[in-house]
């Protein structure tokens, strides 16, 4: 069968759409922003392909049908959405990517490392090391081997258990445990640095926020201590200074309190450095006797116990400063793993202290092993290295390792080498092993699974994409494109959700869904060819295609005043943070006409903009602003800003996690709807307040459901399904709230449930006459939010209407005319047309002074900004220079800028 047929399909706003898609071809969905694009790729195609593949496999799928009539010739599905798989703080782009994995065989295979006795290398062991020669009763060697002298040698029992296993040096004899994967892993204990426990960091208290040391504890010194279990808490204070013998006044400020007072407070009684003042003296057996845990203890412990709870631990977080681990400086893994070299290059950052680096392979060895265009030792760590980088070293190892090295290294290369080759070609060559997995941006991790994607040799197979060309700049566009061919010619049909112009011109087929979004949305308005959607007049997505609709470059451009030394200019001195190359960036405030300026930050990925913005700016802004205790990158210093009076930060983080955030409540638009409901007179006849129509509280909410609507069912092995409340019928609240009913001048009522149904536009309309509701809402309409429901959980957004929602937030908010905005690429997501509406509403914040500072790959938004600086000119190590900066005409005109080249026939015509 040659093509997927879908009958009748009902799901969300979706009206009985029936569609005809070819097969093994490169297909787009394209529309506006809420038009059905997803609810069909993904709710409907994706969940039925992996219904019915897990059908025919036997197994049970409850609850997982999708709404529609049939789907004919649908194949298993994949899909590579927007979203990070993996938020660990010990997750890297490593152990994401498995390529950790092939370099822990690697070292763990054809590693050398030096000899803790006598400093001289010990090369590899390919016969599997000795056996017999560990007690395991007494968890000691058998015999003498030289491991437990004193001086630089490390002894045997400082060195993770190696299953019996053991390796002896050639020189010496010494013997040393054997090394296996494990002990190249961040995430075992045979690896993990012992000190941060594979973190690379640690964390300490912020003594500044755990206490207000102008007060005296009586007085509420310690900020997260309820106020009636203060006197619990000082009597088992004063119990510990009586059994160790010193007065402890807890009416006195914390700063007047003595050393051993306050490290009695801070760290227990069982702590470290309170015990040093009292060293032959076991601490209390009971908390009665004084066994206080201590404010920094007690807190470490609560991070540590719920480090698996997220929202729990990033709260505690908020007292917390994180520092780089003092014995491994980041590098995560043990000494000993950190001392073994491949082609004198080892694996993670060799903090080795000074002295004992003479245990070093000598230079003579060196010599012997390394090819002469190899790398001389201790250059930058393979974990440090971008994966470009890491392709050319791998491309060494063949002329650089001995014979009997590369016979056991060779089949590890080679699957090694396609693995990094390949997420080269989708254009993350400058991501670093190293790097955080949470930290990368959605196209980044998209882009990571399609490369996983590439190398499976699957066919036959459905795979559905969450616009791909997020984060991408536009250079690099048609290597993206040369990608997904190359999945659909292995016998796949491949169909992306997609705004971006080049890349629907690439596709083989073009679905059009429209023509508004929410209920204005959900039909299919033009398919066929990119050639054919553009000819059809009915197409919004035809006539940007066909060039009928485009955005316009300004007439007039709006001018900085003064210049970067006099004027008003915040200015970045001296950035360096990760791959930034001591850059000074310019930004200017006002314009000649006294308006604010709107600045477009552009480069390729990975060239340094988000840690100029958010790393650097973002947290220095914070810092002077609102006292935050997170430190900003590295940079000199910042001048400028006293020209504002504060900053706002727009990114693309989800707006929480609890599925009882909406538009309506994070807006707080939904205030003055309750108010305005417990105004009507059918409310005060019951008694009802502003509270008892809120689904978050006791009072007016159903109590069976709490105000959710739904109710989880545990289906065991299988995942919970929600089922509507049985006792509101899904609609949240008591039926005498229900009762109430508000119409304004549409001539009909709606209860407080119907109204959480209704669109953003629709409420608009009905709230028209309160002003609070109205201004909230009409900003959310202009942000090209007004298709989404009222009602709908924040946690299902996508990042791109997260960070609209919060814009709207902030525009609802009294202006001062200084305020610097900062927005992570605001047009994702949205579909060209409603990248016009976002643009009017940034021109309308800076007409009102403000400036606003836009990472975009956008060019539509780059050619209409005032000021544009462009970082490059590649990511990773190639980038974090500036190579442009100034009017859009000024970049298009500058040698060597992507951005310019392609910003060159836009503004010239």
């Amino acid at each position: 069968m040659s093509e997927i047929t879908i009958r009748g399909a009902r799901l969300h706003n979706l009206k009985n759409v029936t569609l005809t898609i070819p097969k093994n071809k490169l297909v787009v969905f394209t529309g506006v922003s809420g038009s059905g694009k997803s609810t069909l790729a993904f709710d409907t195609l994706h969940m039925e392909g992996q219904r019915q593949y897990l059908e025919s496999l036997g197994m049970v799928t409850y609850g997982s049908k999708p709404s529609v009539d049939s789907i004919t010739g649908l194949s298993p599905s994949i899909s590579v959405d927007q979203g990070l798989t993996n938020r660990s703080p010990r997750s890297t782009v490593g152990t994401a990517t498995e390529v950790f994995t092939y370099l822990r065989v690697l070292y763990a295979r054809v590693g050398h490392r030096p000899c803790p006795r006598c400093g001289a290398d010990v090369p590899p062991d390919h016969e599997g090391g000795y056996e017999g020669l560990w007690d395991e009763e007494s968890d000691e060697l058998t015999e003498s081997d030289g491991l437990t002298e004193t001086g630089d040698s490390t002894s045997a029992s400082e060195l993770p258990e190696a299953d019996g296993e053991w390796v002896a040096c050639p020189h010496c004899g010494a013997r040393l445990p054997a090394m296996n994967m494990a002990h190249f892993s961040f995430n075992k204990p045979a690896g993990a640095c012992p000190t941060c426990t594979g973190l690379g960091a640690v964390y300490t208290a912020d003594i500044t926020r755990l206490l207000d040391e102008d007060k005296s504890l009586l007085d509420g010194a310690v900020t997260g201590w309820n106020k009636a279990a203060i006197p619990y808490y000082t009597q088992t204070l004063q119990s510990a200074a009586h059994y160790y013998g010193f007065a402890f006044d807890p009416a006195i400020p914390v700063r007047d309190l003595g050393p051993v007072q306050r490290d009695l407070l801070l760290y227990g009684a069982t702590g470290e450095a309170f015990r040093q003042h009292f060293p032959g003296v076991e601490p209390p057996s009971t908390v009665a006797k004084g066994r206080f845990e201590g404010l920094v203890t007690n807190l470490l412990r609560r991070h540590a116990e719920r480090a698996s709870d997220t929202e729990y631990r990033e709260k505690l977080e908020r007292t917390l400063v994180q520092t780089t681990c003092p014995d491994c400086r980041g590098a995560r893994l043990r000494p000993e793993s950190r001392a073994v070299t491949v082609l004198g290059r080892h694996l993670v950052r060799d903090t080795m202290h000074p002295e004992r680096r003479a245990s070093r392979p000598s230079e003579a060895w060196l010599r012997r092993t390394q090819s002469k265009d190899a790398p001389p030792p201790d250059e930058e760590a393979i974990a440090r290295l971008s994966f470009l980088q890491l392709a050319e070293w791998i491309e060494g190892l063949q002329d650089g390792l001995p014979p009997e090295d590369w016979l056991v290294a060779e089949p590890i290369v080679t699957d090694l080498r396609e693995r990094v080759r390949r997420l080269v070609e989708v254009g993350l060559g400058y991501l670093t092993l190293e790097r955080a997995a949470p930290s990368l941006s959605a196209g980044e991790g998209q882009r990571l699974r399609l490369a996983a994607l590439l190398g499976s040799g699957l066919t036959g197979v459905l795979y559905v994409l969450d616009e791909p060309t997020i984060g991408l700049h536009p250079r690099d566009t048609p290597r993206l494109v040369g990608m997904l061919r190359a999945l659909r010619d292995l016998g796949n049909t491949v169909l992306l959700i997609e705004h971006d112009l080049e890349m629907i011109a690439a596709a083989d087929w073009v679905v059009d869904f429209g023509p508004g979004g929410g209920r204005n949305g959900g039909q299919v308005i033009a398919q066929g060819t990119p050639e054919q959607v553009a000819a059809n007049p009915e197409s919004l997505t035809g006539r940007y295609l066909s060039g009928a609709s485009v955005t316009e470059v300004p007439a007039v451009r709006r001018r900085p005043q003064g210049g970067p030394d006099a004027g008003p200019w915040l200015t970045v001195h001296g950035a360096r943070e990760h791959n930034l190359q001591d850059i000074t960036v310019r930004f200017p405030l006002r314009s000649q006409d006294g308006t604010g300026m709107l600045v477009a930050v552009t480069g390729v990925a990975g060239s340094g903009k988000s840690s100029l913005m958010f790393d650097i700016l973002d947290r220095a802004a914070r810092q002077r602003f609102f006292g935050a205790s997170a430190a900003p990158g590295a940079h000199d210093r910042i001048t400028g800003w006293e020209h504002l009076d504060k900053v706002i930060t727009i990114d693309q983080t989800p707006l929480g996690r609890s599925t009882r955030s909406n538009a309506a409540t994070y807006t707080d638009a939904f205030t003055p709807i309750r108010e305005t409901f417990a105004a009507q007179p059918a409310a005060r006849a019951r008694g009802l307040t502003a509270q008892h129509f809120s689904f978050n509280v006791a009072g007016g909410r159903c109590e069976r459901c709490e105000g959710a609507g739904v109710l989880a069912v545990e289906m065991h092995f299988l995942s919970d399904v929600l089922v509507r409340c049985p006792a509101c019928h899904g609609r949240r609240y008591r039926r005498e709230v229900l009762e109430v009913k508000y119409a304004g001048d549409t001539g009909r009522g709606y209860d407080i449930s119907e109204v959480l149904n209704l669109t953003i536009a629709e409420a608009l309309a009905l709230f028209e006459e309160v002003p609070a509701a109205r201004a909230r809402l009409a900003l959310m309409v202009e942000t090209g939010l007004g298709y989404l429901q009222l009602g709908q959980p924040a946690s299902t957004f996508s990042g791109g209407e997260a960070q609209r929602v919060k814009l709207a937030r902030e525009l609802a908010r009294r202006g001062t005319g200084r305020t610097l905005y900062l927005l992570d690429e605001p047009t994702t997501g949205l579909h060209p047309a409603d990248t016009a509406h976002l643009l009017r509403l940034l021109q309308r914040l800076v007409d009102a002074g403000n400036t606003v500072v836009v990472i975009e790959h956008n060019l539509d938004v780059v050619k209409v900004a005032d000021w544009v600086v462009d970082l490059g000119p590649e990511g990773g190590a190639a980038g974090g220079r500036v190579i442009a900066e100034g009017p859009p005409e000024v970049v298009a005109e500058t040698p060597g800028s992507h951005t310019g080249a392609l910003l060159r026939a836009m503004v010239a015509s």
